[in-house]
């Protein structure tokens, strides 16, 4: 019987070139998970594309049917500590920041699902075009952990604070089409046009003066939220706070374990929070109970019968 050759391993990232459209494809069959190899390949691939003045706009894809990528790579990341955490979601940070400060649109191609990570790097994006098949989620929730590369602010700024909060609160799958009705996605196409309906837009996009797409690009992110990157740095603090936690860690290894986590209660409470900023909810607290005091006793005043008035006396006039 003849044997079958093992197949080459993919590159982590393939990069293609249609006219001034550059395509950058992520690469770890099945579900393009962001191992480091990739996260390198993509950071390096996106600068090499900016540096190249021929190149007018990138589009952002994964490799397969089944997921741009399911998110960030959970065994590296259950075997860090608080500093490793942080330099982390550093590294994650600094790659969604180079995709949304570049000066030219990079329009994100989502087939099958676009989890954690990838869903970070999805919002740092100016466009999306999905599939009618894709799903997005921040569910980092579910392994005791929180978005750590951007998306604590990128997701309200793209989908207003209440949508953001079920997405982060609950970790729960969104479908493309719920997504595109949120804000998030530009438009929902089939499974079998997503490419063409992404070079379509990337080619428009490249008819326009390069110089002036920069600047509308800069004056609407500036426009959207000019302090949007101070957050980030609180952000990675809480991120690698967590990963103090035995949450955490229960979170992490019930995934890869592939069972239920069972998480703790708020047992040693002020010990697992360490890190956390707590003093605006302490004074928020203590204005609360001096504005309950207040009440209480205004009621309480107001509840009292009114002392009785002295009778004036009527004082004979002088003389």
């Amino acid at each position: 019987m003849a044997q079958s050759t093992p197949q080459a391993p993919l590159p982590p990232i393939k990069i293609e070139r249609s006219g001034p459209v550059e395509i950058i494809t992520i690469q770890n069959p099945p579900f393009n998970v962001l191992i480091n190899p990739v996260l390198d390949g993509l950071a390096d691939a996106i600068v090499r594309a900016i540096q190249d003045s021929t190149v007018r706009c990138i589009i952002l894809t994964g490799y397969g049917d089944r997921a741009f990528t399911g998110g960030a790579n959970i065994r590296v990341m259950v075997t860090k500590d608080v500093e490793g955490a942080r330099e982390y979601s550093a590294k994650g940070q600094a790659l969604t920041n180079l995709i949304e400060h570049a000066p030219i649109p990079v329009i994100l191609a989502v087939k099958g699902f676009c989890l954690g990570g990838g869903c970070e790097i999805s919002l740092a994006c100016d466009f999306i075009v999905a599939s009618d098949d894709a799903v997005f989620a921040q569910p980092e929730i579910n392994i005791g952990v929180i978005p750590g590369w951007g998306g604590s602010r990128r997701l309200p700024r793209a989908i207003g604070v209440a949508r953001a909060r079920r997405w982060i609160f609950t970790g729960e799958m969104v479908p493309a089409k719920e997504a595109c009705k949120e804000g998030l996605v530009d438009r929902v196409v089939p499974k079998d046009k997503l490419m063409d309906e992404a070079m379509t837009l990337a080619r428009l996009l490249s008819s326009k003066p390069a110089v002036a797409l920069a600047a509308a690009k800069f004056a609407v992110n500036q426009a959207v939220d000019a302090s949007r990157l101070i957050g980030l740095e609180y952000e990675r603090d809480l991120w690698g706070v967590l990963f103090s936690t035995e949450d955490q860690k229960e979170g992490m290894n019930a995934f890869l374990e592939k069972r239920t986590p069972l998480f703790h209660d708020r047992a040693d409470w002020d010990e697992r929070t360490k890190g956390f900023q707590w003093k605006e909810w302490e004074d928020q607290k203590s204005i609360f109970e001096d504005a309950r005091r207040e009440t209480i006793l205004d009621t309480l005043d107001r509840s009292q019968p009114p002392e009785p008035t002295k009778k004036e006396t009527k004082q004979p006039s002088s003389v």
